[in-house]
């Protein structure tokens, strides 16, 4: 809902008139795209873009064969875009690099090699988001060894001693995976439940469906959250009613006032918490096993194949990929107060390398000497374009169910239901 309220104020879009080949259309789940398109349309004159935002846009791509409510978009610049359809509806983008173009060398190598599909790049990363934990400043020498990650393992150590209890019931707890079902995701990502389109594969665990996992190893995954929250926090009841009695306040003031001693935040929320909160606050990416988990929702480009405008949005593309170019849109984010409700370039951390690591410290202070290691980073994998729906409708529900208990109806069987009732 933050997102939509953003793009109708960003809409406001002037667009001088032009032929059809000269306008590209965008059509985008991202609301930055809106402002990025007016800013575009202000520093040239040969071609414009206009933005249209829909929901899930690949999906409506693939259901109306090639269009979307009759119309035909010139470029998507959405969430989940890479699946076993991108081949058949995108065009390839090899044409943008060469000396005169786009480098390959610019983008972060393992984000880059998502958008290729048999040596042909599809599509091109624009932002990405990682996990984190966050902590009062007032603890950075007494709780964490590491200057820039933490893991499970010392999480789970340090937090055991903040507990306290009184009557019975937890007055403060240090720390609980109970509290985010994004942190039960991570968990289960890096255990290696490998969540994915199932395309052609008849995996053991599901059959006919559009995703596919692991069982064993999101099994594991889950048993390894019962056993952290009995072993640390006697069991999920306290934990849920500790939860239950003291989050009415947010987590950055249960922080602050000692009741809590870390919670999990994703990046495009740890850059835009207010001064006050950013003040008392410090971080750590969360990466355990040394990978650290890209989270599901990275941003990817492409042009479409039906796409009328081709030569418009090639020229948006190579222009919104100009390091120079991200530079000032995050000047004009921050210009007109954006910045404050959306994290650096269209939500994330910029998937141009030098973008991230040496122009983002200007904007976000606290990211100086604080780059995420990419060279750790683990991607999710091909995931199916609903995979948003599904993800909140089925796969975050079971999680938090069978991180609270044994005896719960099985993931395959609520993605088969939730499958009868939304076909």
């Amino acid at each position: 809902m933050r997102f939509l309220k953003i793009f109708i104020i960003l809409t406001a879009v002037v667009l001088t008139s032009c032929s059809d080949n000269e306008n590209a259309i965008i059509w985008t789940d991202r609301p930055e795209f809106a402002l990025y398109g007016e800013y575009f349309n202000s520093v040239q004159n040969q071609y414009k873009v206009s933005v249209r935002y829909t929901s899930f846009p690949c999906e409506e791509l693939y259901n109306g064969n090639g269009k979307i409510n009759g119309s035909v978009p010139d470029i998507i610049a959405a969430s989940w875009l890479k699946n076993s359809l991108t081949g058949v509806y995108f065009n390839t983008l090899d044409n943008l690099f060469g000396s005169k173009n786009l480098s390959r060398s610019i983008f972060y190598p393992r984000l880059l090699a998502m958008g290729r599909i048999e040596r042909k790049q599809y599509l091109l990363p624009v932002s990405f988001n990682i996990p984190a934990l966050i902590f009062s400043k007032e603890n950075e020498n007494l709780v964490l060894s590491n200057q820039f990650t933490t893991d499970f393992d010392e999480i789970k150590k340090l937090s055991a001693p903040h507990n306290m209890q009184q009557y019975g019931a937890f007055t403060r707890i240090g720390f609980s995976p109970l509290w985010d079902n994004n942190f039960l995701l991570t968990a289960a990502v890096l255990s290696g439940a490998s969540f994915r389109e199932s395309g052609g594969e008849t995996p053991r665990s599901v059959s006919s469906t559009p995703i596919a996992w692991e069982a064993s190893a999101l099994e594991q995954s889950m048993r390894f959250i019962n056993n952290w929250t009995n072993e640390i926090n006697s069991n999920s009841q306290a934990d849920d009613d500790f939860t239950f009695k003291y989050f009415v306040e947010p987590k950055e003031t249960l922080i602050k006032s000692r009741r809590i001693l870390f919670s999990f935040i994703e990046s495009d929320d740890l850059f835009i918490l207010n001064e006050e909160s950013k003040n008392h606050l410090d971080f750590r990416w969360i990466m355990d096993d040394n990978k650290l988990p890209v989270t599901d929702s990275s941003v990817y480009i492409g042009i479409p194949v039906k796409a009328k405008a081709k030569k418009a949005a090639r020229a948006f593309i190579q222009w919104f990929f100009k390091i120079e170019n991200q530079r000032r849109l995050l000047e004009y984010t921050r210009s007109i107060r954006i910045n404050e409700n959306i994290f650096g370039i269209c939500g994330g951390f910029s998937a141009l390398t030098s973008v991230t690591e040496q122009v983002y410290p200007v904007f976000y202070p606290e990211l100086l000497g604080r780059m995420p290691p990419s060279e750790n980073f683990t991607l999710l994998n091909i995931l199916p374009s609903n995979w948003a729906i599904i993800k909140e409708q089925v796969v975050l529900p079971y999680l938090h169910d069978r991180a609270r208990a044994v005896d719960v109806n099985p993931l395959e069987k609520r993605l088969t239901d939730w499958l009868r009732l939304n076909r």
